[in-house]
């Protein structure tokens, strides 16, 4: 196992605000997807949409187990953006927050592999991370699945009591914390959780409460 403080990031609405342009361009692609592979129309297929997401953490889990959809041509198809980036929304200041945390960085996310590099790009943050682990890296295995934590400490050879995993999904966080990561949660609201070690508003807080780590 190698040692060292590992910070494992979350892409969407953590290092970046997906919530204007991005996620409402993907929730589309991915009824639309729906529709035309399932047969059904719009209302169903932002039924099943929702459903899946909330049973399983991601539509794409619900549509593999149920429909025998193929992972690869749905995310291919869902994350088409002929116009990135004037759809991201970011803090500019976050590349010299992440310089300032000691460590290694790591990228882990349930989005395509295309899609994410994509992004890192176009913010400037991809010299920050050593890695990027997409959904189509971990066998399409989405947090909060215990799998794909597993296939991603496996691969790197990590301790998960060194790893600091940072989201905005408080799901992934309680999976992180049960394999014995600390753990940090970006979010805006008064919630609080056990399974939360810092709360943030924004990633640009953590050189400053990392400390609590």
């Amino acid at each position: 196992m190698s040692g060292g403080r590992v910070w494992l990031f979350d892409l969407d609405n953590t290092l970046h605000d997906a919530t204007p342009h991005i996620f409402p361009h993907i929730n589309r692609s991915m009824r639309e997807y729906i529709e035309r592979h399932l047969g059904v129309d719009a209302g169903e297929a932002d039924r099943i949409r929702r459903d899946y997401w909330t049973r399983y953490g991601a539509t794409l889990l619900g549509l593999m187990r149920h429909h025998g959809t193929d992972p690869a041509h749905f995310l291919r198809e869902t994350h088409v953006f002929p116009d990135l980036a004037r759809q991201l929304v970011f803090e500019k200041p976050l590349r010299h927050a992440l310089r300032r945390l000691t460590g290694r960085k790591i990228i882990f996310s349930n989005a395509p592999r295309h899609y994410a590099e994509a992004v890192l790009e176009l913010t400037g943050l991809a010299p920050c991370f050593d890695a990027v682990y997409s959904v189509d890296r971990i066998r399409f295995q989405p947090k909060p699945m215990m799998a794909g934590f597993h296939a991603l400490l496996r691969a790197e050879r990590l301790d998960p009591r060194r790893c600091i995993m940072v989201e905005d999904s408080l799901d992934n966080l309680v999976t992180a914390k049960k394999l014995g990561m600390k753990t940090v949660w970006v979010s805006a609201g008064s919630r609080r959780s056990p399974f939360v070690d810092v709360k943030v508003g924004s990633v640009l807080e953590l050189p400053s409460r990392c400390g609590r780590l």
